[in-house]
């Protein structure tokens, strides 16, 4: 029987409901799973700036070690833009390991050598990072 003058051949069939919904449920489904893996890769991507920044921020304070820092015994604070905060102690060498002859080059070379510690720490707990840099200076031991 017609209906609205449409003739409806036999065979020609839509979908259910049922149909209907089970494709809005495995849509939604993979619309959920695709939203899941950009949050993830944008938090991955926020981390990786916040980490890059750190490393730069601490990267030029090491290098300004020796000529707007002086290579003294002491420590060092302060605050970068960003959210960053820093402390920087220096402190003289001490032989890591037994056969380790640095001292002794230092000595006949004329230089003392010094340990230089830098923490670069963002953010609020409990999500807090920190990263630690390490290195070792030298200078001529008659300017100390």
């Amino acid at each position: 029987m017609p209906v609205a003058g449409i003739p409806i051949r036999r065979g020609q069939r839509g979908f259910t409901l049922l149909e209907v919904l089970l494709a809005f449920v495995i849509f939604a489904l993979s619309f959920a799973v695709v939203l899941e893996i950009l949050g993830g890769s944008m938090r991955s991507s926020i981390r990786a700036r916040e980490y890059t920044e750190a490393a730069l921020l601490g990267q030029s304070l090491m290098d300004l070690v020796g000529t707007d820092i002086p290579i003294a015994e002491g420590g060092r604070a302060g605050e970068a833009p960003g959210g960053y905060s820093w402390q920087l102690n220096i402190a003289p060498y001490q032989a890591q390991f037994e056969d380790d002859r640095s001292l002794e080059l230092a000595e006949l070379s004329g230089t003392a050598l010094f340990w230089v510690d830098l923490d670069v720490a963002w953010g609020e707990e409990p999500r807090r990072r920190e990263v630690h840099f390490s290195t070792v200076r030298s200078i001529l031991a008659d300017r100390l």
